[in-house]
């Protein structure tokens, strides 16, 4: 299994719900911007008025009162009337897409979770309770005053499609979307300073390929940990790991080889587990378990190669970007003996705040901050392998994406054994004589290349993705203590 002591993940950090907007204050501090403009008597009668308002918890937009008048003294379109919505959540989606009201209805929402996770429909952020797949609930927003908007609060649902609109009939589009903009916000994601160095007390990932135990069934316990852990140089984000590591442990057997796998869900939401070295009912083992829950999950490695693993639960990219992916390695018989053996999983960065999980949009839009070899940005070239001068060298490599392909390639060498998604595509003496440059795998995809470094020197190592080299995926192995 890699070794990640290098990424000592500090003490659990759940990550907080979706902030909402200033709330009661919100209401209060526009109600203070108009007290100045008032005068005498009209300034006294609001102001009792004001006393009288009540709130409906956590919306943030209520006044109770049924002849609630504007400012000017007009009363509001909807005062008075009382409305109910019937709305469906689904797994990424809210149905209808949107509800409209006149200003100063007052709204109740019947909430039906139709999804096969749990979700929830929050006015403004505000706290609501989750329901679980086939449940229901009826919750009273109150009066709207305003265009505003709900939304799941489970981690990258909103992003994902569960947002629902709520606006006034008849308030101008340009306003709603001005309102939109202004409490959106700009982006406030970290960045990579490409010449910042880590830490003095800093270590890679061991990336050695570890041997296969002896007999024929492994019993591996992997729990589901949300953890800050260090990317890049300087940078810390939330990572949804399993066994505390992202990517998550390699796995290492034979084929007919029995892994059992207890995967106990110790992080904040809902979480699962698939292993693309299985062939079992998806429903069944790779079931999605709530905070607490465990499963077993057991397969037969039926076929060699290098499978991804990787959570389930919708957004499965957002579970796969925030580092819940690991490898299988499963040897293919006969296989020769090597001098090393190392294991590489490419994956991506798209960052979000300091300290907190990655951002959405951002692998939605394919738009990357990094591509990386095992977890870190350009670890390798930070932290060089160090190879014996003639050594034969065995590489796996599993492209866990979620986005990007890979094209690794190895300066100032040549593959004369390349292994791709279940067949040697050339082997040593064949008729040809022929070698291989580079091997391409797009995501979930995986294979091994062998080589001989035989000079003493300096062998960068690459995806010749020219961007993506230049984003974090790079390494070196030195041979012979130089470089």
């Amino acid at each position: 299994m890699l070794s990640n002591s290098a990424n000592t993940p500090v003490p659990d950090s759940p990550e907080p719900p979706p902030p909402g907007p200033a709330g009661r204050g919100g209401i209060a501090a526009w109600f203070g911007s108009l007290f100045p403009m008032l005068t005498g008597g009209v300034a006294l009668g609001l102001l009792v008025g004001f006393a009288l308002i009540g709130f409906a918890p956590g919306s943030g937009l209520t006044m109770a009162a049924s002849g609630q008048t504007s400012a000017a003294g007009a009363a509001a379109p909807g005062a008075g009337k009382k409305l109910s919505f019937d709305i469906e959540l689904g797994d990424m989606y809210v149905k209808p897409p949107s509800i409209s009201v006149p200003r100063g209805a007052d709204v109740t929402v019947n909430v039906f979770n139709k999804g096969n996770q749990q979700h929830t429909l929050a006015l403004e952020g505000a706290d609501t309770p989750l329901l679980d797949p086939g449940e229901s609930a009826t919750w009273h927003w109150g009066v709207i005053s305003r265009s505003t908007q709900a939304w799941c609060l489970v981690a990258g649902h909103k992003d994902a499609g569960m947002l629902l609109p709520i606006t006034i009939e008849g308030e101008p589009a340009q306003a709603v979307a001005a309102r939109g903009a202004a409490d959106g916000t700009g982006s406030n994601d970290t960045t990579i300073d490409a010449s910042a160095k880590p830490a003095a007390d800093w270590k890679p990932v061991d990336p050695t390929l570890q041997p296969a135990e002896g007999g024929t069934t492994h019993d591996v316990t992997l729990r589901v940990q949300e953890k800050i852990l260090e990317v890049a140089p300087g940078v810390k984000q939330v990572r949804w790991t399993y066994n505390g590591t992202a990517p998550g442990p390699v796995l290492h057997g034979r084929v007919g080889d029995v892994f059992t796998i207890h995967l106990v869900n110790d992080g904040t939401m809902e979480h699962s587990i698939d292993f693309h070295a299985s062939k079992v009912a998806p429903n069944v083992e790779m079931r999605t378990i709530k905070p607490g829950e465990s499963l077993d999950y057991q397969f037969k490695a039926q076929f060699a190669g290098i499978f991804t693993y990787h959570c389930g639960a919708d957004p499965m990219i957002y579970h796969m970007g925030n580092g819940m992916y690991g490898a299988v390695v499963v040897d293919p018989p006969k296989l020769a003996k090597v001098d090393k053996e190392i294991v590489l999983v490419q994956s991506e960065l798209h960052l979000g705040p300091q300290g907190q999980p990655g951002d959405l949009k951002k692998m939605l839009a394919g738009d990357q901050d990094a591509v990386v070899f095992n977890g870190y940005y350009n670890q390798y070239a930070l932290a060089p392998i160090k190879v014996a001068p003639g050594s034969r060298v065995r590489v796996w490599l599993d492209n866990a994406g979620p986005n990007e392909n890979m094209a690794f390639h190895v300066v100032g060498t040549i593959f004369d054994t390349v292994w791709k998604e279940g067949a040697y595509r050339l082997r040593p003496g064949n008729a040809e004589q022929g070698g291989s440059q580079t091997l391409d795998l797009q995501p979930t995809q995986g294979g091994f290349v062998e080589f001989t470094l035989p000079d003493a020197g300096s062998y960068p190592f690459i995806t010749h993705k020219m961007m993506n080299m230049s984003h974090g995926a790079l390494g070196i192995f030195e041979v012979g203590g130089t470089r």
